[in-house]
């Protein structure tokens, strides 16, 4: 109990002084402002230097970052869809047989997608029935005894071999086919269908931006249906119509019509929705561009395997109870319509990043500047001196005594 009483002056005293020293820390923390110390240098070599890194750095904010980039605007992809409609009527005459060809035969698949193909030759094969026959004369298995037939699973062949060699007729395979199965080792030349090239395509495209809620249509103020049963594209003329001629488009894609109709082809059609929506909604309008995916563009380029998009299709029927089919080897033009989009707008938020992400690359000069100065100037030594001020290490009082520096300062 004694010595309890002696120890309490003491630690009231502890707690006074600690009780100061927490109230003048937080007074330093809330009142006083600190701030690098500058040092002015007049030194024209680096005074240049600084000055053109800033400037090069000001230059990239303002052109690379706003102009170009448009750093001060959000941005948005759209979704939409396409829609298509082709229109045209083709006539051939083969071998005195005369036929109309119109949408319904020549558009594949059904129209209205936004990836079809247009046929522009073809090679038919009619009446095929299932039942025993040879294997044409351009395949390869030819044979001269029905050992050269037997296991033989070709993978290009035009049925399932039988085993048998027909030695007494073609000296060919007999298959269980389709038959008479296809010979298509010519191809009609010129193209059957060269008429495609005056058919019409109708582009009908909307997109929607979500992010700003504007929704548009390639069919733009001003396009209306007198103007659309009468306008056909023309990039100069009418670039924003809708219908566009078939021989047009494979001309602006680069390739000859003779040529992609004979072994067929795909060409690329894309429309770029690329708006600033920070101009009125009006002026947010297509582009539209064409480009040759695959074909035949240069004349004589014959040395690559596979030129040209065929594939086949089939009309089946029934005919005195049996079942036939007309078999159509279809060359044509496949035609891809692209959609790219991209909408821009004001927006503080990037434009506040792109400002401070600026004056922080600012900085750069100061780090260039200060590395001159210190280790590359012959006066280097006098600019560390000036730059950094060296203090003598000074013995720190006891912890519980609790005073601050201003407080050792004063006594």
């Amino acid at each position: 109990m004694y010595s309890c009483g002696v120890e309490r002056p003491s630690s009231l005293r502890q707690s006074s002084k600690m009780k100061s020293y927490i109230t003048n820390t937080l007074s330093d923390f809330f009142f006083e402002y600190e701030t690098p110390r500058q040092v002015l240098v007049r030194n024209r070599r680096v005074g240049v230097v600084c000055r053109l890194i800033q400037l090069g750095v000001l230059a990239y904010i303002i052109g690379w970052v706003f102009i170009y980039e448009k750093g001060y605007q959000s941005s948005d992809t759209a979704v939409g869809s396409v829609l298509t409609k082709m229109k045209g009527v083709g006539y051939t005459n083969v071998a005195g047989e005369e036929r109309i060809w119109d949408v319904a035969d020549y558009v594949f698949p059904v129209q209205g997608d936004s990836s079809f193909v247009v046929m522009t030759n073809y090679i038919i094969t009619k009446g095929q029935k299932v039942e025993k026959c040879s294997e044409p004369q351009n395949s390869k298995n030819r044979c001269s005894s029905d050992s050269d037939c037997e296991g033989r699973s070709e993978r290009t062949g035009d049925g399932h071999t039988t085993g048998k060699c027909l030695v007494d007729t073609t000296k060919m395979c007999e298959v269980l086919a389709w038959c008479p199965v296809e010979d298509d080792s010519t191809i009609p030349d010129p193209a059957l269908l060269m008429s495609a090239e005056n058919y019409t395509l109708f582009i009908k495209n909307s997109i929607s931006f979500p992010a700003y809620g504007v929704t548009r249509s390639n069919l733009v103020e001003g396009i209306d249906n007198q103007y659309v049963n009468s306008c056909l594209y023309d990039p100069k003329k009418s670039p924003l119509c809708p219908i566009f001629r078939l021989g047009d488009l494979v001309q602006l894609s680069g390739f000859s019509f003779a040529t992609i109709a004979r072994v067929g082809g795909a060409i690329g059609i894309v429309i770029d929705w690329t708006c600033n929506l920070d101009y009125d909604q009006s002026e947010c309008k297509p582009i539209y561009s064409f480009h040759g995916l695959y074909g035949n563009p240069q004349e004589t380029d014959t040395a690559r395997a596979s030129v040209g998009y065929n594939f086949r299709y089939a009309k089946h029927y029934m005919e005195d109870k049996q079942e036939k089919r007309t078999l159509l080897k279809v060359f044509g033009i496949r035609f891809d319509i692209i959609v790219r989009s991209l909408a821009r707008k004001f927006d503080i938020i990037p434009t506040l990043t792109a400002i401070g992400s600026g004056v922080g690359i600012f900085g750069v000069a100061t780090v260039v500047c200060d590395l001159i100065l210190l280790y590359l100037l012959p006066k280097r030594e006098f600019y560390n001196n000036m730059k950094f001020k060296v203090t003598e290490s000074m013995e720190k009082e006891p912890l519980n005594e609790f005073k601050s520096e201003k407080e050792v300062s004063k006594e």
